[in-house]
């Protein structure tokens, strides 16, 4: 087993391999894929009906493109010289992908919530994703030039510091390292807590009650079923009801005893097809109605498609046979604590699917009205997040190293982010040029 020393010393020379100040430089590569055909490829994989609202958010805004355009940046960062430092990467570490969500013992937490891309990769690639957010999210918002990048540089810092301390701390003290939803309000400037406070509000009352409420009615003998909303809801037919109980048994096998135990106490109401996000859509995903002890006590989970990582055609591939458990076994290593319900299954034509509960105290940030100040603050926020998470999963003390005393890395990824937003921005046009000369069909969102 390596000491310290040694683990610092393996950091240090990941800077002769890439130094931290080259990590600044943004130059497409000559063979940098055409953005447009990237997102197509990926469609050709996806529900057809459903891949025009898929480009009809992400035209909606630079920011929603950058949401939708994983695959675009992955294969940008996979063309750069990268650290060989690998933590647990999220593979999709923007702005919107952190948020906070209840913990089994119902504590409120703020953490990286989403793992659809989640894949071993160098520490870097999360880094400049979540930048590359931050000035996206800034310029939209009507930030300088200057402005976008100081918040994407207090984003880096964040990371740096948290990640240095971390370093310093036992390996049970990360391990159960966390961001409570109640400390929040005192790291944010005092005009800012009471809109913080009515975002924790609003979040804690996104449970499955609320869902139940919202997305179901009973019908003339009294059953309870999901309300269509086409194309965003839409029930099942008979046979896929069926083919969802087949599967409902696969995906029972991989929970803990006890959950299994607990799943049991369900029983199954309805199921239907739910669009969610942005990048997500025209994947297939499902939600499912249960029923526990009465008709008071609902559980809906989500069933949703996982393909191949974006990341995997730039690193080792995943480990796992399952594209589900690639998913789940990520989203448990780097989370502070995660949801009961997480497992996979296959599903129809073998393809691969997670669960999880549709509305567990989830909440995200309305990042697009936030002021110059509070985007600061939630950057700095995702930057502590970042690094929690990355010293779960990786060397904390090689990469401590690594990034140094100093601010040169945050300095070098602050550049990064502000000329990779000039980047995104060519493409987001690109995307409403294809869509004005009709290439590319764009619905609107529902």
């Amino acid at each position: 087993m390596t000491t310290p020393s040694e683990r610092a010393a393996r950091g240090r020379a990941a800077r002769k391999r890439v130094s931290r100040s080259s990590h600044g430089r943004w130059i497409p590569s000559s063979q940098r894929p055409d953005p447009l055909e990237v997102l197509e490829r990926q469609a050709r994989d996806r529900l057809p009906d459903l891949v025009p609202l898929r480009y009809g958010r992400m035209a909606a805004s630079p920011f929603a493109f950058l949401r939708g355009a994983a695959a675009v940046m992955a294969a940008d960062l996979g063309a750069q010289p990268d650290t060989g430092l690998t933590v647990q990467l999220c593979g999709d570490a923007h702005l919107l992908n952190f948020g906070v969500y209840a913990s089994p013992e119902r504590t409120l937490l703020f953490d990286v919530n989403d793992f659809d891309e989640t894949l071993p990769g160098p520490f870097e690639w999360d880094v400049k994703r979540l930048a590359a957010s931050v000035t996206v999210a800034a310029l939209q918002n009507g930030a300088t030039r200057p402005k976008a990048r100081r918040a994407a540089l207090v984003a880096v810092e964040s990371y740096r510091t948290s990640m240095r301390r971390l370093a310093g701390l036992g390996e049970l003290t990360v391990w159960y390292e966390r961001i409570a939803a109640d400390d929040l309000p005192a790291l944010v400037h005092r005009g800012d807590r009471a809109r913080l406070e009515n975002r924790l509000a609003r979040a804690r009352r996104r449970t499955s009650l609320q869902a139940f409420a919202k997305l179901t009615e009973a019908d003339a003998t009294g059953h309870r079923h999901f309300v269509e909303d086409p194309p965003l809801l839409e029930r099942t037919t008979d046979i896929d009801r069926i083919t969802l109980g087949k599967v409902f048994s696969d995906y029972r096998s991989s929970l803990a005893e006890e959950r299994r135990l607990l799943l049991d106490r369900y029983r199954f109401l309805d199921a239907a097809r739910k669009v969610v996000g942005v990048g997500s859509v025209g994947t297939r995903c499902f939600v499912l109605l249960l029923e526990g002890r009465d008709e008071g006590d609902p559980l809906i989970l989500q069933i949703k498609e996982a393909g191949p990582s974006v990341l995997e055609e730039y690193l080792a591939p995943t480990a796992y046979p399952h594209q589900g458990q690639r998913v789940v076994c990520g989203q448990r290593l780097v989370q502070a604590a995660g949801d009961i319900f997480l497992g996979w299954m296959t599903g129809p034509e073998q393809r691969h699917f997670y669960w999880r509960q549709l509305r567990d105290m989830k909440g995200s940030a309305e990042v697009e009205t936030m002021s110059p100040a509070l985007l600061r603050e939630y950057a700095r926020l995702c930057g502590r997040a970042l690094a929690r998470a990355h010293a779960r999963s990786g060397d904390r003390v090689a990469i401590a190293a690594y990034l140094g005393g100093s601010d040169v890395f945050d300095r070098a990824v602050a550049d990064f982010a502000l000329a990779y937003a000039h980047q995104n921005a060519d493409d987001y046009a690109a995307l409403g040029a294809a869509i004005a000369a009709g290439m590319i069909t764009a619905a609107p969102d529902a």
